[in-house]
């Protein structure tokens, strides 16, 4: 743990405000969910909380299965990192912080598909070297929980009319067992 040298106090009804670098760096957002845990040294610890990270192992069983099939990098990532990823660039993207074209795509709440154009490719996370084939966002209960997406290496290659229904589908039914 980080000590950051800032001080609040709690007020009158319990609240404390997390300073706005903090939510910045953090990138924790109005209206996210904090997960609090106690320690037995009386530390207080807010964790950002991600619906979809709790099935993290049934994503990864979901992206080897898109990846066995579709013969690209599968990714679901929640809003803030890449939580399951299957194929070539594993390695390269499993616990890494989504990039800000990504998070962007995410909060637009809409299909992204690559253009075919080598200038419009969008990467998941720095570093990567595959960059955004397609990705769909996980809509859960209204609300944004993150996405899968399938991976390229191929710039100049447009998601197949297959590509676009198995990762809707699989968005879809994500989303459907977050609900449950």
């Amino acid at each position: 743990m980080k000590a950051t040298g800032i001080v609040r106090r709690i007020d009158e009804l319990g609240r404390v405000v997390i300073p706005k670098e903090i939510r910045r760096t953090q990138r924790i957002r109005q209206g996210d969910p904090l997960e609090i845990f106690t320690t037995g040294d009386g530390e207080v610890i807010f964790k950002k909380y991600s619906p979809i990270g709790e099935m993290a192992a049934f994503a990864a069983q979901y992206a080897e299965v898109l990846q066995k099939n579709l013969s690209r990098t599968a990714i679901v990532c929640d809003r803030d990192s890449v939580i399951a990823a299957c194929g070539p660039a594993r390695k390269e993207c499993l616990e890494k912080r989504v990039s800000i074209p990504l998070e962007k795509l995410m909060h637009a709440r809409r299909v992204y598909l690559h253009s075919g154009h080598a200038e419009d490719c969008q990467f998941p996370c720095e570093g990567a070297a595959r960059h955004i084939h397609m990705a769909v966002p996980i809509i859960a209960a209204g609300d944004v929980a993150g996405a899968v997406a399938l991976l390229s290496d191929e710039k100049t290659a447009a998601p197949t009319p297959e590509e676009q229904k198995s990762l809707t589908i699989a968005a879809a039914f994500l989303a459907k067992q977050m609900e449950s």
